[in-house]
């Protein structure tokens, strides 16, 4: 698909050329931008209106932000220092107010002059810095500042709206020079090619793209901001369905093997022996599943289940199916230590059908191997043997399955464990080793919104498994203010005593190994920050924490540690002597985030757990509750009640819904990831649409882009729409889409 190079021409001038290097510069470094195309998307995070003042009452902690307001009134102090010793020091306050609050900004030593003859009460002006704390009171040091004053022409040409855009961003670079620099590209939006199919455009009703570009850098009413917003929404929703509808249509196209389970064959066998019935859901999804794999089109089915829903059991029945069709299956698991638990349980539920060829196997048996990076030479080649020759039916690894000496004899299925640490590389990679394509299942324990499903899975079609089997306990989550009340945490402790001494065991897991701080906690250690002392400490390690609780508050247990450094083995053996009993409590990184299955651990105290995201704290917190007994997880953290990471762990504490969780994660993170700049400062492919309460648009921009590939797969017809894909898919792109 070759995009139209003279479409977008006037777009794609590198900004260098029209604001000159040295703005280009920042802009390209800290914004992400490089084109004359990027900065008229680069859009307004708000507007501020002449008469309506910024609220400086809610104003965010440690975040770059610009505000309007207007001098209360300023005040040059003189002081000793180190540098002027004879009372020679020079400080400005100036205070500012919008009516909701007042805010300090103080200037020192000789940035001092410019501001005290400019900012004289009664002033207003756009200031734009760090908010600090300093004694107690909210401030900006050394703010950059732009007057709102009708003298000179360029103020009042570059404000002439009423309303006044405020552009996402950084230290280096200001709001209002953003919005400079967009004046200065403005013009070239005329040129802008629509991507949208014109017949989308009118049944809809939405603004072609110049008029929204204007609109949205320079609104006249709040009209014109809510139409550009509805139209731009749609140009990222619908150009992204379209790459993900194409990928789904090339997909379709492809050959695979139907693969039918024999009705007297391993499955039926297995099912014969479970001692418990499948859940409705797992019978559903099942179904599902076996209608997809008796097609002659490769299956590609996301299998989105709670922690503890039984997605494994759903999985190895649909490889059991390939097998009794003449097929192999090949699990894929992110870690050594899953891929281990994996086959081990796999072996267990089957029993003698795991045991083919062997004496003792039954007759349908086949043989599960495993395949991981770190086995003994001897029982890889044995494992690789059993793939080629087809003696085993079953191979469960790690992406050492991918590398190139592994040979199937028919490849037939391909079970991808936790997708977000597979890209599609590696699936395309084990999918070549199939003389057709293989069909594709993919599981994920990390609950996904339907609309991200539909927009970072797109590809995939999906099942949900929600209930969870019988026999699951409830986990009780609290959390520990270990700075506000100490003895909540000594409590904490006791009652992994009380647990242990019920004959069960516990989880204590720590954000990091040991000695192995890096340079941003270091930088962090360094610098002084409100949320004080919780932040300033270098995150809790495995090392440290077990040793001090070997000695102190669980003196007399067994206490053992776990963490991704430790040899395989020595990790496995770890794994082995915790799962039969004889380790009472686990000291661990998250390496036990995904699938360890020990169903005798009722409790789990996670360290510093505002360290960690939500969604990876309810991966863990699954760990626990996994038998009878009831779970119990303890969240601790020395942040402050009112700070924002601490309203994300009392979150985590209220529900075990992981669908809620998972969008309450995208709800706090969506300002970094979904939206404008990326926290790494790349940019994403998404900037007004909010996953979230977008749904409308992405559902409806789904049906639209399939309709659209269905009558055009090349988009012959749409060359606007391939220049706006070809962009859209550059690498950065492309990846982001894959990675999920």
């Amino acid at each position: 698909m070759d995009p139209v190079p003279a479409l977008e021409e006037p777009l794609k001038q590198p900004l260098k050329s029209v604001l000159g290097p040295a703005t280009a510069k920042v802009m390209a470094e800290h914004l992400g931008l490089d084109t004359v195309g990027d900065l008229l998307h680069h859009y307004p995070r708000r507007y501020e209106e002449r008469g309506q003042l910024t609220h400086l009452a809610d104003l965010p902690m440690d975040e770059h932000v610009t505000v309007v307001a207007q001098v209360a009134d300023a005040r040059l102090h003189t002081f000793a220092s180190a540098k002027a010793p004879r009372g020679k020091g020079q400080r400005l306050e100036v205070t500012i107010t919008d009516g909701s609050g007042r805010l300090q900004l103080v200037f020192f030593g000789n940035g001092v002059h410019k501001p005290h003859k400019e900012l004289l009460p009664g002033t207003r002006a756009l200031f734009a810095g760090k908010v600090s704390v300093f004694n107690r009171r909210l401030q900006l040091a050394h703010p950059a500042y732009e007057l709102l004053h009708g003298d000179s022409e360029e103020t009042v040409e570059s404000w002439a709206g009423a309303l006044i855009p405020i552009y996402p961003a950084t230290a280096k670079l200001e709001s209002w020079k953003i919005g400079k620099a967009v004046q200065t590209v403005l013009p070239t939006a005329q040129e802008a090619v629509d991507p949208l199919p014109g017949s989308l455009l009118e049944g809809r009703g939405l603004l072609p793209l110049p008029e929204a570009l204007l609109k949205i850098h320079r609104p006249h009413t709040k009209a014109d901001i809510a139409d550009a917003r509805a139209r731009l929404k749609w140009d990222e929703a619908f150009v992204l369905q379209v790459a993900l509808a194409r990928r789904r249509h090339a997909d379709a196209q492809l050959p695979a093997v139907p693969r039918r389970p024999r009705p007297d064959g391993l499955l039926t066998a297995f099912d014969d022996r479970l001692p418990f019935t499948l859940t409705e859901g797992q019978q559903k999804v099942s179904r599902e599943i076996f209608d997809d794999l008796a097609t002659e089109h490769p299956m590609h089915r996301l299998l989105q289940g709670e922690v503890g829903s039984g997605k494994t059991m759903v999985a190895l029945r649909a490889m059991l199916a390939v097998v009794d069709a003449g097929g192999q299956a090949a699990m894929l698991a992110p870690t050594e230590v899953l891929a281990q638990q994996h086959h081990r349980s796999i072996t267990e539920m089957m029993g003698e059908l795991a045991e083919g060829g062997m004496l003792g196997g039954a007759e349908q048996a086949t043989k599960v191997v495993l395949l991981t990076g770190s086995m003994g030479a001897a029982a890889r080649r044995q494992a690789l043997l059993d793939l080629v020759t087809a003696e085993a039916g079953i191979v469960i690894g790690t992406h050492a399955l991918i590398e190139d000496k592994v040979q199937f004899h028919d490849l037939g299925l391909v079970v991808v464990d936790e997708q977000h640490r597979f890209g599609v590389e590696q699936r395309d990679a084990l999918r070549g080793k199939g003389k057709q394509p293989p069909h594709l299942l993919v599981m994920t324990a990390t609950p996904i919104p339907r609309t991200v499903a539909m927009t970072v899975f797109g590809d995939l079609e999906t099942s949900v498994l929600d209930q969870l089997p019988a026999g699951r306990s409830p986990i009780a989550s609290h959390v520990v203010p270990a700075a506000d009340k100490p003895h909540f945490l000594a409590r904490a402790w006791e009652r992994v005593r009380e647990e242990v001494a019920n004959g069960h065991q516990a989880y204590v897991v720590c954000p990091r190994i040991g000695d192995d701080i890096d340079e941003t906690d270091a930088k962090k250690a360094g610098k002084k920050s409100p949320e004080d002392e919780a932040e300033k400490r270098p995150p809790l390690a495995v090392l440290d924490v077990a040793d001090q609780l070997a000695k102190g508050p669980l003196q007399g247990l067994t206490v053992e540690v776990l963490h991704g450094r430790m040899h395989p083995d020595d990790k496995d053996a770890v794994m082995r002597r915790f799962a039969a009993g004889e380790t009472d409590v686990l000291v661990a990184t998250t390496v036990i985030e995904v699938g360890v299955n020990v169903p005798n651990a009722t409790a789990m105290v996670i360290m510093d757990a505002d360290r960690f995201g939500v969604s990876q704290l309810h991966q863990l917190r699954g760990r626990v509750g996994r038998g009878s007994a009831p779970g119990l997880c303890l969240l601790v953290s020395e942040m402050p009640e009112a700070s924002a990471a601490r309203q994300r762990l009392n979150a985590v504490a209220a529900t075990l819904d992981g669908f809620e969780l998972s969008r309450i994660d995208l709800e706090q993170r969506r300002e970094g990831d979904v939206l404008g700049q990326a926290q790494s400062g790349a940019r994403t492919s998404l900037r007004v649409l909010a996953v979230i309460e977008d749904e409308e648009v992405i559902a409806e921009a789904r049906e639209e882009a399939t309709a659209v590939v269905t009558a055009d797969p090349e988009l012959e017809r749409l060359p606007g729409l391939r220049t706006a894909l070809a962009a859209l898919l550059d690498d950065e792109r492309e990846q982001y889409l894959e990675k999920g």
